[in-house]
């Protein structure tokens, strides 16, 4: 049986993709393969100087490219507001939202606005960024919301007495409730949007072990050890982003499915839907976390 790789990409000329972190990494790979496949792909990144040399790097593969940048730094909830709005009034449509940024175990520091950073840029600056363009995605026939996910959920959980770890800081288990987040935020806006009857999906992926810049913020004494055995076991950018990229546009996903390599321990592989843990699954931490999101951000879903 074949497996699913970039060539199963259906056409996408005339679609509108919105790729956060598209500079580096598996935003890259994801940019520069749905710009391949006819795609009007939006790199939002922090550092417009960087976003530039990409979009340079994808025209230069795909002469067609039709590669835009946006400045959008999910740290600060008033850079999130501009993007937001820069993005809804250039593009009427939006077809694909890829939440792919994200910073992995960083030494304790807090966002523009307070927020711990991992909580903050993963989870809240994403949840901010779709609540703020989801109304320029809703009259979309087959727009989908793809939220980038980890293994690293499954050490997750949502300490709402601590929820920006201020009194006790541990950069892993803040990742892991980041990611978490994101999987809790995708099933809950998934099944609003079912409700409203909506042909808007929302979607999660994870890229198993992807050879990527995340694991520089590890501390001094286990990085090295972990980027060498990390090397050993991981797959590269491109890879890691066909988790991202068949969520994002193969026909027969489903609002709520979860995609991820289909190696052993889904660390490496091809795409397929995996399975998150039964804490992803909450409805009550869910919705709780949908309500404090709201009040942390101040953005407020028409779903």
């Amino acid at each position: 049986m074949t497996k699913w790789n970039t060539s199963d990409i259906p056409d996408q000329t005339g679609r509108t993709a919105i790729v956060t972190g598209a500079n580096t990494g598996l935003g890259y790979e994801t940019a520069a393969a749905l710009a391949a496949k006819g795609a009007h792909v939006v790199l939002a990144v922090r550092n417009l100087d960087k976003g530039k040399a990409a979009a340079e790097r994808i025209s230069a593969a795909t002469p067609h490219a039709e590669v835009t940048l946006q400045q959008l730094d999910l740290t600060s909830l008033a850079s999130i507001a501009v993007a937001a709005a820069d993005l809804r009034a250039a593009y009427p449509r939006i077809d694909l939202l890829i939440n792919n940024a994200g910073v992995m175990t960083t030494p304790k520091a807090t966002t523009t606005d307070g927020f711990e950073l991992q909580f903050g840029t993963n989870h809240l600056g994403h949840f901010a960024l779709t609540g703020q363009v989801l109304e320029n995605m809703l009259p979309v026939e087959g727009s989908r919301v793809v939220t980038i996910s980890s293994n690293g959920h499954r050490a997750g959980s949502i300490n709402f007495d601590d929820l920006q770890s201020e009194r006790s800081y541990n950069r892993l288990r803040a990742y892991g409730q980041a990611k978490l987040a994101n999987l809790l935020f995708t099933y809950a806006l998934n099944r609003r949007l079912a409700a409203m009857g909506a042909p808007t999906i929302a979607v999660a992926a994870h890229p198993g072990s992807a050879n990527t810049e995340l694991t520089r913020n590890l501390p001094g004494i286990v990085r090295k050890p972990v980027e060498l055995a990390w090397k050993l076991v991981a797959q590269d950018a491109a890879m890691g982003a066909l988790p991202t990229l068949r969520a994002a546009t193969d026909p027969s996903v489903r609002g709520g499915q979860y995609y991820g390599p289909d190696g052993f321990g889904e660390q490496r592989g091809h795409p397929k839907v995996v399975q998150s843990n039964s804490k992803s699954h909450d409805v009550a931490v869910q919705q709780r976390l949908w309500t404090v999101s709201e009040e942390l951000t101040g953005v407020k879903f028409g779903v």
